[in-house]
């Protein structure tokens, strides 16, 4: 396996700090924290470069907050200044990390998303027969059990430069012996990092044809149901003794039954958005919450669910308001 040195110098140089400062603010521009780090750019990115080289940098205290959809999570908001540090790291490490992935991790990836994902479910149902198994997994609270130590030994794996890897660390803690961040640009790629490995035991080792990964939903499909019982024991002690982690709940049903995943409920030939978000769709256009509604519908967009909420909209008096694309 190939490890990168000498890369501390390349992701915290003045010029990759103000490309780290572009991607940070995007959608961001009205937001009082970034006109704040805009007002003095010049001052706060050379501080910026002066910590980080002088080995004193440290995040600021997270602003934390709760939200309740589609469950109960502790939300970790950095400072927009760790927000450029963040992009500093990420835009060099990424694409060496991106390259180790799975074709079928969907999550967190550029060009990659939930539509992606049910696309390859549906096109990956189709090869079986009705009668052959399903195997859904998830992981038990992934980010506040992912054990940190294990986590820089993966990182390790790919990059040995030192000094790069400790300030990469700074954000995973959350002041816990377990856990990283949830709301860190970073957090995002170390959940695809730690549970690669995963990844590649599945289609190496018990050679799965047709898996699919987002986040820590797993889906495993075509199987006979001894396969789907044996292959869950192993995915289970995999879990337990390799990445300190246990399932919340797994599932194993015939194909004809369809999958719930990403979002979707997905059959063969048909699709359609789940009912809590049909649901909320409904309580978006009762509101006039017009981004909301947009955004559902996009989410909606291949399904056939689709046209029920266009006729839904139609129904209401801010259908005008629409894209065009909708109407």
């Amino acid at each position: 396996m190939k490890r990168f040195g000498k890369l501390f110098e390349q992701a915290f140089s003045k010029e990759n700090f103000y490309q780290a400062y572009l991607d940070a603010r995007k959608g961001k521009r009205g937001k009082r924290a970034c006109f704040e780090f805009e007002v003095s750019l010049g001052a706060n990115l050379a501080a910026l470069h002066e910590e980080v080289h002088a080995g004193s940098y440290q995040p600021q205290p997270y602003f934390t907050f709760m939200v309740y959809e589609p469950k109960p999570r502790v939300i970790y908001a950095p400072a927009f200044r760790d927000i450029v540090a963040q992009h500093a790291i990420y835009r060099l490490i990424y694409p060496i990390f991106d390259r180790s992935f799975i074709a079928t991790s969907f999550a967190c990836r550029k060009g990659y998303g939930t539509h992606k994902a049910s696309d390859y479910t549906q096109g990956a149902l189709q090869h079986y027969s009705g009668e052959a198994y399903v195997l859904k997994l998830d992981v038990r609270k992934f980010f506040y059990s992912i054990d940190r130590p294990i986590l820089r030994r993966l990182i390790e794996r790919k990059i040995k430069d030192q000094r790069l890897v400790k300030v990469m660390m700074l954000f995973a803690d959350t002041g816990g012996p377990l856990g990283i961040p949830i709301g860190n640009l970073l957090s995002q790629l170390y959940a695809l990092i730690y549970l690669n490995p995963l990844d590649h035991y599945i289609k190496r080792v018990l050679k799965v044809r047709h898996y699919v990964r987002y986040v820590d939903d797993m889906v495993l499909i075509g199987l006979s149901r001894d396969r789907a019982l044996a292959y869950r024991d192993l995915i289970v002690e995999y879990l337990r003794n390799r990445l300190h982690l246990e399932l919340s709940k797994s599932t194993i049903q015939r194909v004809k039954r369809g999958v719930n995943f990403v979002g979707y409920r997905t059959w063969k030939t048909r699709r359609i958005i789940r009912k809590y978000s049909l649901y909320k769709f409904g309580r978006k256009l009762r509101s006039g919450d017009r981004q909301a509604v947009v955004s559902l519908l996009g989410h909606a967009k291949g399904t056939d669910s689709l046209p029920f909420m266009l006729g839904m909209v139609k129904a209401a008096a801010n259908f005008a308001r629409l894209p065009k694309s909708y109407q």
